[in-house]
């Protein structure tokens, strides 16, 4: 995969099918250099940043979030397969790495991480529900944790919320997040998106319920469930 290309070109991405049958979508150079653009502000990604991609690149999270972004900027991208162990062992020589949240709870598990010292390097997380308690967890160990909420067909990163070390995670829902990069609107409760960061030219309904409080979209489930 020639992922320089793929910036220039655009790529075909298939949808995780966690919201339906799995479906491809085809993300336009236009509507990649958008989404480069959202990812690269929030994560604070340059020339001088190392990324360590464990995500699969076959879906948006793993290509879109943050390894095409880190690439547009001449970052350092090293991809290699999830393994808790030795992504726990590698983490302290990269400054960013995505994870879902399933690997971010694995990673949790090991020995390391009850000491590790995560000063200074950004985790992003999302594909998934994130919980407080693995919020919590990374940033008492000294992480910036981007908590991302995206879509193949509104792109990876469309709302997120950063907790840095120091912070206090008062709540159990699971927050999506308090700053946006596409527009927004609830209807009947059902998320409805629209902006550049998107693959379509006009509102886009989510089918995910959501509440809008305390200046952050908080997610309740999905419309169809």
């Amino acid at each position: 995969m020639n992922l320089t290309k793929i910036i220039s070109n655009g790529t075909t991405i298939n949808t995780s099918g966690t919201t339906g049958p799995s479906k491809p979508i085809w993300q336009s150079p236009e509507k990649l250099a958008y989404a480069n653009k959202a990812a690269v502000e929030c994560q604070g990604l340059t020339s001088n940043s190392k990324v360590l991609t464990v995500c699969s690149l076959d879906h948006a999270g793993g290509l879109l979030a943050q390894t095409l972004p880190a690439i547009s900027v001449g970052a350092l991208v090293t991809i290699t397969p999830f393994n808790a162990f030795k992504w726990i062992g590698a983490i302290k020589n990269y400054t960013h790495s995505h994870l879902t949240p399933n690997m971010a709870r694995a990673a949790m598990s090991t020995k390391t991480f009850k000491t590790i010292d995560l000063t200074g390097i950004v985790i992003m997380c999302g594909s998934d529900r994130v919980h407080s308690s693995v919020i919590q967890a990374y940033i008492d160990r000294g992480a910036t944790f981007i908590a991302n909420w995206g879509m193949s067909e509104v792109g990876p990163v469309a709302i997120n919320k950063t907790f840095k070390p120091g912070d206090n995670i008062n709540h159990t829902e699971s927050i999506m997040g308090d700053t946006t990069y596409c527009e927004t609107k609830i209807v009947d409760g059902e998320l409805h998106v629209y902006g550049d960061i998107s693959v379509y030219d006009d509102w886009f309904a989510t089918g995910d319920m959501v509440e809008y409080k305390d200046g952050s979209f908080w997610y309740l489930g999905r419309k169809d469930a």
